[in-house]
């Protein structure tokens, strides 16, 4: 399972994308690797379509307010809103229509069409596919503070065996469609099927066997 997941299962437009050539890693690769792929595809962006200041490259569509921290490498997408006080790092790359509340904060991290970060959000390490919405306060964990042992394990299928995944970075692969209610914690990890919906206030901890 970990080293075969078929990403369009997740992403119906992961083929599609400009992500496509890296559809041969898992997802927790690919976001180790996310600012080294973030300059691959800043190199290919169609020419006049973006403003582009170092490793920041904002589509001409796109809003971003002023009090918003951009690091680069990053890539924007048409029509999207960064709202004042949301703060991105380590390599990210969001596609169109994408909405980054205030306060949100996202991390090494790939965004599909139509995905939104209300407020006050924490997405780190991770793939959403299109159309994921996160309420306030949700939050997508990235690492395992809570053990000696940080390696990050993966649930492969339906109830399955929990396995390694070699890595101490890496939040969640979320399919088109999931909803992620407010203050709910998805911990490191998460594969989420598409259109999955986490209650408010929840944790969802795929390492945790399921309830009986």
């Amino acid at each position: 399972m970990p080293n075969a997941i078929d990403l369009t299962a997740y992403i119906a437009g992961f083929a599609a994308s400009p992500l496509a050539r890296w559809g041969g890693l898992v997802p927790w690769e690919i976001t180790a690797r996310a600012a080294e792929i973030v300059r691959e595809l800043l190199v290919a962006l169609p020419a006049g379509e973006f403003a582009v200041e170092g490793e920041v490259a904002i589509h001409r569509s796109a809003t971003v307010e002023a009090g918003a921290v951009l690091k680069g490498p990053l890539i924007i997408g048409a029509g999207c809103f960064v709202a004042a006080g949301a703060y991105l790092r380590g390599g990210n790359w969001v596609g169109e229509r994408c909405t980054l509340g205030p306060g949100s904060e996202l991390k090494s991290s790939f965004v599909f069409a139509g995905t939104a970060l209300a407020h006050f959000n924490f997405v780190g390490d991770s793939v959403l596919g299109a159309g994921v919405n996160l309420e306030a306060g949700s939050i997508v964990c990235n690492h395992r503070n809570e053990r000696p042992a940080k390696q990050i394990f993966v649930r492969g299928g339906e109830g399955g065996a929990l396995q390694a995944t070699g890595s101490e970075k890496f939040g969640a692969l979320a399919g088109d469609g999931v909803r992620i209610g407010a203050n709910a914690v998805i911990a490191p990890g998460a594969l989420l099927r598409p259109g999955l919906v986490i209650a408010r206030a929840s944790l969802l901890d795929q390492e945790l066997p399921d309830p009986q």
